[in-house]
């Protein structure tokens, strides 16, 4: 078993209505044996929706990983020196979290995890969800997809006809993808149709 044992931080990003299929994959790392560690950024927090309440979101990922969310930006600095991670995984990935990742911005527990994560020159998986990723974000994911040590859910376009800007990853894909990711390869193909 590739993830047994494996410390994975996993954070949340609010395309809340990507949250079912991202429940799914979290059973299935956590079914697989990762160590996971849950991160959640201020919008999975607080935002509740059509897709959901937040403290039911905040229940549900705490009762599958067995761990309480990191919540705060001081919380997930400990993934640097303190206890670092094999990898750390963003699914779902919004567009306004792509493009402050691209400019390194980190102002989200998310994000700071992440940084924490590439720091220790360990992989950080994308599993990106935006309907503005053929649009102005286009750069941003191109940026990220040219970073050492950033690796990609593969990934296509949803809505093409609706949502001609659209792109959201094959979830189903991204325990392989951290496969590949922790021995610093990117599964192929990244673009895969829907």
């Amino acid at each position: 078993m590739v993830l047994h044992g494996k410390r994975i931080g996993f954070g949340l990003t609010g395309s809340h209505c990507t949250f079912k299929n991202i429940f799914n994959v979290l059973k299935k790392l956590v079914e697989l044996e990762a160590d996971v560690y849950p991160i959640l950024s201020h919008s999975v927090q607080n935002v509740s929706s059509r897709f959901g309440e937040a403290e039911d979101h905040y229940k549900t990922i705490k009762d599958i990983t067995g761990k309480t969310p990191i919540v705060t930006i001081e919380d997930a600095e400990q993934f640097g020196p303190i206890v670092p991670l094999d990898c750390m995984v963003i699914a779902p990935i919004t567009g306004n979290s792509i493009a402050k990742f691209a400019s390194a911005i980190t102002d989200t527990p998310v994000l700071m995890a992440a940084k924490a994560t590439l720091r220790n020159q360990s992989p950080v998986i994308l599993s990106i969800s935006t309907n503005d990723a053929l649009g102005l974000n286009g750069v941003n994911i191109m940026k990220l997809m040219a970073t050492k040590g950033i690796y990609f859910v593969p990934f296509g376009q949803d809505q093409p006809y609706k949502k001609p800007n659209s792109l959201i990853a094959h979830v189903e894909t991204l325990p392989d993808t951290v496969e590949y990711a922790l021995t610093h390869q990117q599964i192929q193909p990244v673009l895969r149709s829907f």
